[in-house]
């Protein structure tokens, strides 16, 4: 049986140079993304701003955000659109130096640029264990699944894993193969599949593939490439169980992210823990965050389950 980790920790994505949280506060967030700088809207961003004034009666007047290049404003209705100061080009590029990767940006219509930082955590991670099993001689073999623009793809591949990305939006996929361009994969080892992750599971099944490490990040609600539902609470451990199915004989790591509410480290080591009860390996679980250069918070940013052979 894995054995479990002590407590969930915290991990903190602090390797970034062309990437910075610059200040929090008011639902909002400034990022300096390269030679740009961003605010976007987070949830889970509940507490003041530094500087934010407040009357006698306790109401807050929030200060200003200076400096910035481009500011998603969200609508009351759903949804958003940004304002830009200056003329921003299309995407830029930054790099994540630790790896040697460059990586495409792009502010989307839906707030997001692409790339969610806090992740690097794992990739410094998983690229350890693929450097040190290949320098052993071993071929590893790395399925993808819900790859949105393929960071952990182009991460794995560069320590030398051949990779299969999976993710059901055509767009993503594409922006996946740049991703590998830029950083000098672009002949590397890496399958880009448009599909639904289970049912692709399923079809490599039946074809006898097998992978040393999967890596997924599930989304709580989603639509499959020709518009199969997906609902985490119900498909997830068929996923899962699928995914088990699909693993060699000596896997190297097993790897859930998630961004859902719904879900607790805990309660991702628990699924891992029963997926994986008999291969024994090593369980950890935890949150992952980014600091806050103008205060010294942290902002945590999502949470993972690794399971380690």
């Amino acid at each position: 049986m894995a054995a479990p980790a002590s407590r969930p920790s915290l991990l903190l994505a602090d390797h970034w140079r062309d990437y910075q949280l610059v200040d929090c506060g008011d639902g909002m967030k400034q990022e300096r993304w390269g030679g740009f700088n961003l605010v976007r809207p987070d949830p889970q961003i509940i507490w003041p701003r530094s500087g934010t004034e407040r009357s006698r009666t306790g109401a807050a007047t929030p200060a200003r955000w200076e400096g910035w290049d481009g500011f998603y404003h969200r609508s009351d209705t759903g949804g958003g659109k940004w304002e830009f100061r200056r003329p921003l080009p299309e995407s830029w590029q930054i790099k994540y130096d630790p790896l040697g990767l460059t990586l495409k940006i792009r502010p989307t219509s839906f707030k997001h640029t692409g790339l969610f930082p806090e992740q690097a955590v794992n990739w410094d991670w998983f690229s350890r264990l693929i450097r040190s099993a290949r320098a052993e001689g071993r071929e590893i073999n790395v399925l993808n699944l819900f790859g949105y623009t393929g960071a952990a793809t182009v991460a794995a591949a560069k320590a030398g894993a051949s990779v299969c990305h999976v993710d059901a939006a055509e767009g993503m996929v594409k922006w996946c193969r740049e991703n590998a361009a830029l950083s000098g994969l672009a002949a590397a080892p890496i399958r880009y599949i448009v599909d639904d992750c289970l049912k692709f599971a399923r079809r490599e099944l039946k074809r006898g593939r097998r992978y040393d490490a999967v890596i997924m990040d599930p989304p709580t609600y989603g639509r499959g490439s020709t518009g199969e539902l997906w609902k985490l609470e119900e498909h997830l451990w068929n996923l899962l169980v699928e995914c088990r199915a699909l693993l060699s004989e000596r896997p190297l790591f097993f790897l859930i992210n998630a961004y859902t509410a719904r879900l607790s480290p805990t309660v991702v080591e628990n699924l891992l823990a029963e997926l994986l009860h008999d291969r024994g390996g090593k369980l950890s679980s935890g949150e992952v965050g980014l600091p806050i250069q103008k205060d010294g918070k942290v902002l945590p940013c999502g949470i993972y389950g690794r399971w380690e052979g």
